[in-house]
């Protein structure tokens, strides 16, 4: 059985659109399981029912009030570089209002219902792959993995939600008696629940770079100070499932294909820009085009 795992990453996730689309088009991939974390949870259901332009459009179109409601930060573009600074009356009022978080991000979920077919969800649903969304119980203190096979349509759209809810600055949701965040704050690369469920061949798209290429600058303000330790977590986290994950794979004799961000493609995952995201997409299709043009055998002419 193959797999193919999409990991966490925000707005990165255009790159592994563009990986993804060239693994299915031209490779001829066919996965029996799809396995995300965050913005990967947000590209299964539609590469598992070959429907990349569909996803690849939306990719290509999001911006900050596509995802966000109530954004709790401000970005000033200067000397070429993004400058990120709380909104503080954002953040006040959303505290006003009762909620735990610094921002909100409903207009996310609403995203997810309208590109997500009731019709898509049955085909899925009565089809034979495994479509699988990873979401942190905060209250049980546990990751969990949802399976399309287990949801309604309503409870599998609010998981992918969920699954992509970057707490504390998206929205944090109560369901099911617990709250529920981000799956990547427990298992961003979930290459162990694939090998679970029964995979022999694992394509594992990694949002970032295989060895740390940059210095982070000093923080210029709190915002950037909480970004640059979620970030420091993250990658912690991140190191950690690709550890068990190949520990899990040399166990059962899996295979594992990685495949990595080539160059650092930003530091701050939460900026939705309509024009980089495009050209990750571009860049995730053409990176893994060019690797697969360097380990192949150069094939002789051909002489009448």
């Amino acid at each position: 059985m193959k797999a193919l795992v999409i990991s966490g990453g925000g707005s990165k996730g255009a790159f592994a659109g563009g990986v993804a689309q060239y693994l299915i088009e031209q490779n001829r991939k066919e996965y029996d399981i799809f396995v995300g974390t965050s913005t990967g949870s947000l590209l299964i259901s539609h590469l598992a029912l070959g429907k990349v332009d569909k996803i690849k459009n939306i990719y290509s179109n999001v911006n900050q009030k596509t995802i966000f409601n109530n954004c709790p930060f401000k970005i000033k573009r200067k000397h070429g570089s993004d400058i990120i600074s709380m909104n503080h009356w954002n953040i006040l009022k959303n505290f006003l209002k009762g909620k735990k978080t610094f921002g909100e991000s409903e207009n996310l979920r609403d995203l997810i219902y309208n590109s997500i077919t009731r019709e898509e969800f049955n085909t899925l649903k009565n089809g034979p792959k495994d479509i699988v969304v990873t979401v942190s119980n905060l209250s049980l203190n546990q990751i969990e993995y949802k399976s399309i096979n287990d949801c309604t349509y309503e409870e599998f759209c609010d998981w992918i939600w969920i699954s992509s809810n970057y707490t504390p600055f998206m929205s944090l949701v109560r369901k099911n008696g617990c709250e529920y965040a981000d799956g990547g704050l427990g298992s961003l690369v979930p290459i162990e629940e694939a090998i679970k469920r029964g995979a022999t061949e694992v394509d594992v798209i990694v949002l970032r770079t295989e060895v740390s290429y940059y210095n982070r600058m000093p923080s210029r303000n709190p915002f950037e100070l909480l970004t640059s330790m979620f970030s420091f977590v993250l990658d912690r986290i991140e190191n950690q499932n690709i550890r068990i994950g190949k520990l899990a794979a040399s166990q059962t004799n899996a295979i594992i294909n990685f495949y990595y961000t080539p160059a650092v493609l930003t530091t701050n995952s939460l900026i939705f820009d309509k024009e980089r995201m495009t050209l990750w997409w571009k860049k995730g299709y053409l990176y893994v085009k060019n690797k697969n043009a360097e380990i192949s055998p150069i094939e002789p002419e051909l002489h009448e």
